[in-house]
């Protein structure tokens, strides 16, 4: 893998950001959400946190070639 072994704050935005979209265009919620998560931001940092969104990052790689990382690789790179 090239680039750091865990989610860039920038991947970070940009992953909480569209889950947060889909989130409030009615898509389900794969956690369950305690009393005072009503933020679709709140709710999709959850999910982040809980590992559980099935998402593939995509870096994109000086000579224009590009690598995909599943994101539960990225989050198994923060925890160590």
């Amino acid at each position: 893998m090239i680039g750091p072994p865990r989610l860039t704050r920038f991947e970070k935005a940009r992953v909480v950001g569209a889950r947060a979209l889909q989130i409030s265009m009615g898509a389900p919620i794969l956690v369950d959400v305690p009393e005072g998560y009503s933020s679709p931001i709140d709710i999709a940092l959850k999910e982040l946190e809980a590992g559980i969104l099935p998402i593939t990052i995509r870096r994109t790689l000086p000579d224009g070639t590009y690598q995909d990382i599943p994101l539960k690789w990225l989050l198994e790179g923060e925890r160590e």
